[in-house]
């Protein structure tokens, strides 16, 4: 037996079997001398050997094969590992029907974790972990040393975080009021509709009433009811933020759950006797708790809790809301509280917009990781929902097109298929860049809007960041660029671009305070007042 490399570098034994002419020349010559049944018997003897000669060489060969292909396999799979997939009904898919698939097919959701989690087991990105923890801390100690220096006091006070947080009574019965809407009428209008849709004759005049009762009561609820609560009793940032954003939710989610079901009842109709197939109640509700915002009626379940996981996943939620708490008192706060009666001008503008770069790209991160990773694998743990992917490697982006869709997964996926897929599929793919260019649009149409609930002044600096730049990078930086350069370009572009939104947004607060509207009329609505507000300390 002799070792030799295969081609595809893998190292098999190779097994030479005896020739036939060697079996010959040992065992037929004595047997020559025998006479006639010796020779009958020799000639059998060599054939039956030279048979399971061959049949021991081809069970070799079958065996190394196998061998070996598992071998190549096993070494495969470590070096790239592939999640198991688990289809909605339990049933289990092979990794190859998985890396085949694309997101014309629809969404498929599978058993596996975030990244960041299988990150964490490893100690060098643990030690990056650490360095941010560590960071907190010493703005903790910067706190502490600075009021004891400054007033004497040796406690930290959390005023600021409380006043975000303020009214929370009123969010309380806000939000139950959206969910419970949400939870009912969209769920029992489609399944009225559903029950009546194949019985009548007319279905298009059913459908177009049904359709504009259920968007007048969509309007009211999810629309105007939540800006009424937020302007009215004059909610602070946070719970406004609280606010907008369910409502948000909300919405992507009763359009998902009508959009995936209203095709599947036109095209099937019930047999005789038989009545229209609809979801249960309980699998939309625990859609409107999961972290995904498009329906399936069942989703790959994990077997339990882990509750060790929930409280440290709930520790690093408040870890980065008093991080986010520093990072604004210690260098946002002090920066544009304390500014003079200077005119606004390009130097002061230009001076701001670097002072604001490290505290924005800080929360940018804390914003990714509290919410992106920790806020959603929360949900995700106490839903058992097994598909923990809501983003990708974002920060190993050479373009901004991959960019867009790694960094928020669960959004992207809801507009891929519900706006992007859709709009090719009215056109007739005739307008993939119209398309994309709508995608773009709306995202940056609900961006502004949430800001300008949250904040409660209309600064358009999220639509011109998503609907000008954004659009602009997405078609320059495309997926293209592939150098290492790029990536760095990337960077620099969030670091300026979070400037910017820290730098304008701090600005526009401090002004809205110090000099506040003197009419109702729709340009001083919509006159950002630090344009043209001077004020003295």
């Amino acid at each position: 037996m002799a070792t030799v490399e295969h081609p595809d570098g893998l190292w098999r034994r190779s097994v030479t079997a005896p020739q036939g002419n060697e079996i010959s020349s040992h065992a037929v010559q004595p047997h020559y001398e025998e006479g006639k049944e010796g020779l009958q018997f020799s000639i059998h003897t060599v054939t039956w050997c030279l048979e399971v000669t061959r049949v021991k060489m081809k069970l070799l060969e079958q065996i190394q094969v196998q061998l070996s292909d598992l071998l190549d396999k096993a070494l495969t799979e470590s070096m790239q590992p592939i999640a198991q997939t688990n289809m909605a009904n339990g049933k289990s898919t092979k990794n190859q029907a998985s890396r085949s698939h694309r997101m014309e097919d629809g969404k498929v959701f599978m058993d596996r974790a975030s990244l960041l989690d299988e990150l964490f087991e490893i100690n060098h990105i643990q030690t990056i972990y650490h360095m941010f923890i560590a960071v907190l801390l010493l703005f903790c100690l910067c706190t502490l040393a600075i009021d004891y220096i400054d007033q004497g006091r040796l406690v930290l006070e959390f005023d600021l975080l409380f006043y975000a947080f303020g009214k929370l009574g009123i969010v309380t019965w806000a939000w139950t009021s959206m969910f419970v809407y949400t939870l009912l009428v969209p769920y029992y209008s489609l399944a009225v509709w559903a029950a009546s849709y194949h019985h009548l004759s007319s279905k298009l005049a059913l459908s177009v009433g049904a359709g504009l009762v259920l968007a007048a009561l969509q309007a009211c609820m999810l629309g105007a009811f939540p800006i009424y609560v937020v302007t009215h009793y004059q909610l602070p940032p946070a719970s406004r933020f609280i606010v907008t954003l369910e409502q948000i939710r909300f919405l992507m989610k009763s359009y998902s759950f009508m959009r995936e079901q209203v095709p599947v009842i036109i095209g099937g109709k019930p047999k005789e006797g038989e009545s229209q197939r609809f979801p249960t109640l309980s699998s939309y509700l625990y859609f409107l708790f999961c972290p995904t915002l498009i329906y399936r009626e069942a989703y790959p379940r994990n077997p339990h809790i882990r509750w060790n996981y929930v409280a440290v996943t709930v520790a690093m939620i408040f870890g980065c809301m008093f991080y986010g708490y520093f990072i604004l008192v210690r260098l946002c706060v002090p920066a544009f509280r304390n500014e003079t009666n200077e005119p606004f001008s390009t130097r002061k503008l230009v001076l701001a917009l670097f002072h604001s770069t490290l505290p924005g790209i800080m929360l940018l991160l804390l914003a990714f990781f509290s919410f992106l990773h920790c806020w959603l694998n929360l949900f995700g743990e106490l839903m058992r929902f097994a598909d923990r992917m809501f983003y990708k490697d974002w920060w190993n982006s050479t373009s901004f097109a991959n960019y867009y869709r790694t960094w928020n997964v669960v959004v992207h996926d809801w507009l891929y298929y519900y706006g992007y897929r859709d709009f090719l599929w009215l056109s007739k793919r005739k307008f993939r860049k119209a398309a994309m260019l709508s995608v773009f649009i709306v995202s940056a149409v609900v961006h502004e809007y949430a800001f300008t609930m949250g904040f409660g002044f209309f600064y358009p600096v999220m639509f011109c960041l998503f609907a000008v730049f954004g659009v602009m990078f997405n078609f320059t930086m495309n997926d293209k660029r592939q150098s290492p350069v790029c990536n760095i370009i990337m960077w620099m572009c969030l670091f300026i671009g979070q400037g910017v939104q820290v730098c304008l947004y701090c600005q526009e607060w401090y002004a809205q305070i110090h000099c506040p509207r003197t009419g109702e009329g729709f340009w001083e609505l919509v006159t950002p007042r630090s344009w043209s507000c001077s004020f003295q300390k």
